[in-house]
């Protein structure tokens, strides 16, 4: 079975659907994850704003409306043994941070990595459109330093990063985290464990993660 998980870094339901994809898969020893990029802000600046707590606030009429979005966010992380810090997160380019991925999973490193970014944006509410910052996850994700300098002082897996935007688009994703069965239609990976488990029964599913 090939599941493409289409995500950004960025957002927090990407994180808990990765917990929850996992699980649906801890006893499975025949599926091939892909990650796939997709930015939910292309333009989206390199410099810090606001927090993504204060983003969802913009998007609410009602104060109240805004803080039930953002528990609601935590809590449904907690469940997945999330810690997910929406007042220290701030959103920012991710395009550098997607790039990253690409080369770990070259590298046969790709689960760490994306692990490391996922948790150092979301809880400790580090600046994933910061160089140095990638630098320094990804050196703690396992990848060799050479390596994660001549990716960030080049533009190596830009053309990958647009390719599965492009590849998105086809395929008529608005939004992440999405999956892709065996190149079936496109269904949220925001799903519990035991309905992602049941699509996944459909056919046998070796993660390359």
């Amino acid at each position: 079975m090939n599941i493409e998980v289409y995500f950004d870094l960025l957002c927090p339901w990407c994180y808990i659907g990765k917990r929850r994809l996992s699980t649906a898969l801890k006893d499975r020893t025949d599926a091939h994850v892909v990650w796939r990029s997709f930015e939910l802000d292309p333009g989206g600046g390199r410099t810090p704003g606001p927090t993504a707590a204060e983003v969802i606030a913009r998007y609410q009429s009602d104060p109240a409306r805004a803080a039930a979005r953002v528990a609601l966010i935590r809590r449904l992380g907690q469940a997945e043994g999330l810690e997910l810090n929406l007042h220290l997160a701030r959103p920012v380019n991710s395009f550098d941070a997607h790039r990253l991925v690409h080369l770990a999973a070259d590298e046969g490193r790709g689960d760490a990595v994306l692990e490391r970014l996922l948790h150092g944006y979301h809880t400790e509410g580090r600046d994933l459109a910061d160089l140095d910052v990638l630098r320094t996850l990804a050196v703690e994700a396992g990848l060799a330093p050479g390596s994660v300098a001549d990716l960030l002082q080049g533009d190596a897996f830009s053309a990958e990063v647009r390719a599965d935007e492009d590849r998105a688009t086809r395929t008529g994703i608005r939004g992440v985290p999405t999956l892709v069965i065996d190149g079936g239609p496109p269904m949220s990976a925001v799903q519990d464990p035991a309905a992602l488990s049941a699509l996944l029964s459909i056919s046998p599913a070796t993660s390359r993660w």
